[in-house]
């Protein structure tokens, strides 16, 4: 097969001694094996993304590897030097159980010491949200987490956050992004000065647990704690190092772990994915909970960010709860909990993103708080908090079931979260109440939101061509009615506009650029296009939604919305 220039420029760069012999052979062998995964691996530079840089482990440029992250790693440390001249530079790295995580871990400190800079690295795999905040705690300029979170096992992936504990976001991101894309490979320091690294565990590790409870623990009775029953998965990955900890600090006894999948294991053995976004991913937790008659289950991903939610509906079945649904009960129960308080004072705010349930800004409308709306990601809601120093951050999260309780950490954050459903949970069933009654009472009191998600995979370069073109068909021929509703609004983030079909008027939109694109319709509807940030997707996001008087009205509401989505999915030939 024909390699084009570009693309051979670049492996002849790596068959050069700045790459060890190993890596040589490797391309070598492809070369003349599989020349359509050289080009694969080579037709591209890694990324940044919404989630940071993810790619599929092996030797390229377009790969997790030594070198990209070496370089990556060279950059930050060429840039941290030039925005904090003159001062001990700190960075705090932590990893997940994915292949390679420690190898790769050791290799970005080893890259970061042999520039001067002071490294505190976990000694063992840890959840990300930790990784936040150890980065606040030990006063770190910068911060590493390797993970490539939900992805599959071939992944890894590498997230830098800054001193506030939240990602890089706008203009530190493409400033150090132009810095590692200017650097040349064999400019990468990979001789660690080992006094500069420090290992660190179990005191970052209390300190996390402590701030932890304090966050997400509501006066629940130490009876109420007791008596929930409570089934647990960690889906192989990092929370089983701290979930099962938080909770009995917190007074919850009752915690049934699948046992199957507590061992840490970047193969994922026992799920398909290891998404708790994906139903199957929550089957043996599921078949647990059953089994002992537990009132709640949760799982976590490999990273603990997310967090899956399943609870008993009205007739004792367990249903799992979609991401749009958990961060309303978290956050309503917040502002609940705020306002009995006495400590929301209109300086206060709430934070979600642009494809999550509009159901956000009823409940900040109702409890006289903000509610800022950010890109996908949570690294925009931790620059709110960052932004917005006067407002005080009482909680927020994004459909893609993530959640962060107050602002101790600054990404999502599963362990919190997972100890703040723990409290809802025992809090109503001591008064008689579950959280599925609580979820009903709030479609009655704010509207009855119900949201869907469709992802559709195209991979490699052909699939990442046909994703662009879809978005380009979507913003020259926008519809201007789908399911007998008339489009009135169309927001395009890559071009920073608001368009009002109806009176042609045009807006600007003050966040950041991004490839996303929102059609309003007249009776509240609301569908987003967004390719993925980290991953070969492109993802499709409806939300509908309609008054209802009292809670019998549920069900026909629901089976109105339901075919409600339906209808639009067809019309739109995404079927």
């Amino acid at each position: 097969m024909h390699i084009e220039q570009n693309i051979l420029d670049k492996v002849n760069e790596w068959l050069t001694p700045a790459f060890d012999v190993d890596t040589q052979n490797q391309i070598k062998e492809m070369m003349t094996t599989s020349p359509k995964n050289l080009e694969e691996s080579f037709y591209k530079n890694l990324e940044f993304g919404t989630g940071g840089m993810r790619g599929i482990m092996g030797v390229g440029t377009n790969r997790i590897n030594k070198y990209t992250l070496g370089k990556n790693t060279q950059g930050l440390s060429d840039y941290l030097k030039k925005s904090f001249p003159g001062e001990q530079l700190k960075v705090a790295i932590a990893y997940d159980c994915r292949h390679n995580s420690d190898t790769l871990a050791k290799v970005v400190a080893n890259v970061f010491s042999a520039n001067g800079i002071k490294v505190f690295l976990f000694s063992e795999m840890r959840p990300t949200p930790e990784l936040s905040f150890a980065v606040k705690h030990l006063n770190c300029h910068a911060g590493i987490v390797l993970t490539a979170s939900h992805n599959p096992p071939e992944y890894n992936g590498y997230k830098v956050y800054w001193q506030d504990g939240g990602q890089l976001v706008p203009p530190q991101d493409g400033e150090i992004i132009k810095v590692i894309e200017d650097l040349k490979y064999s400019e990468i320091q990979f001789e660690a000065n080992e006094s500069l690294i420090e290992y660190i565990d179990v005191a970052v590790d209390n300190a996390f647990i402590d701030s932890t409870v304090a966050n997400a623990s509501f006066n629940t009775s130490a009876e109420a704690r007791k008596n929930l029953k409570i089934a647990y998965t960690s889906l192989h990955g990092t929370s089983i190092k701290m979930v099962p900890k938080v909770l009995e600090k917190a007074g919850y006894t009752d915690v049934n772990i699948v046992p199957e999948q507590a061992e840490p294991n970047g193969n994922f053995p026992t799920v398909v994915s290891p998404n708790p976004e994906e139903p199957e991913a929550l089957t043996m937790a599921l078949a647990l909970a059953d089994k002992i008659n537990a009132d709640i289950v949760f799982g976590t991903d490999p990273d603990s960010d997310r967090l899956g939610v399943a609870v008993r509906d009205n007739h004792g079945k367990m249903i799992l709860l979609n991401g749009n649904q958990t961060m309303t009960v978290m956050t309503h129960y917040l502002l609940e909990q705020w306002r009995k308080a006495g400590k929301i004072q209109g300086k206060e705010f709430i934070g979600s993103t642009i494809v999550s349930t509009p159901m956000m800004l009823e409940l900040a409308s109702a409890y006289n708080v903000e509610c800022k709306v950010g890109l996908t990601g949570f690294k925009w809601i931790a620059k709110f908090i960052k932004d917005f120093p006067e407002l005080k951050f009482i909680g927020g999260g994004e459909e893609s079931f993530g959640f962060m309780v107050g602002d101790a950490v600054r990404d999502k954050d599963a362990v919190g979260a997972i100890l703040l459903m723990c409290e809802i949970a025992a809090q109503a069933k001591e008064k008689g109440s579950s959280v599925y009654k609580e979820l009903q009472q709030m479609f009655v009191d704010f509207g009855f939101y119900k949201e869907h998600l469709i992802s559709i995979t195209k991979k490699g370069i052909e699939g990442a061509n046909q994703i662009k073109q879809m978005m380009i068909d979507m913003r020259e021929k926008p519809v201007s009615e789908i399911n007998g509703q008339r489009v009135i609004m169309v927001e395009d983030y890559e071009n920073s506009t608001a368009r009002n079909l109806l009176t042609n008027e045009m807006e600007t939109l003050s966040v950041p650029k991004s490839d996303v694109l929102i059609y309003y319709l007249e009776d509240g509807s609301k569908i987003c296009a967004r390719p993925s940030g980290t991953e070969p997707k492109i993802k499709f996001y409806f939300s509908v939604n309609t008054a209802i008087e009292s809670l019998d009205e549920i069900p026909a509401a629901e089976a109105h919305l339901d075919a409600k989505i339906k209808t639009i999915i067809s019309e739109m030939q995404l079927n």
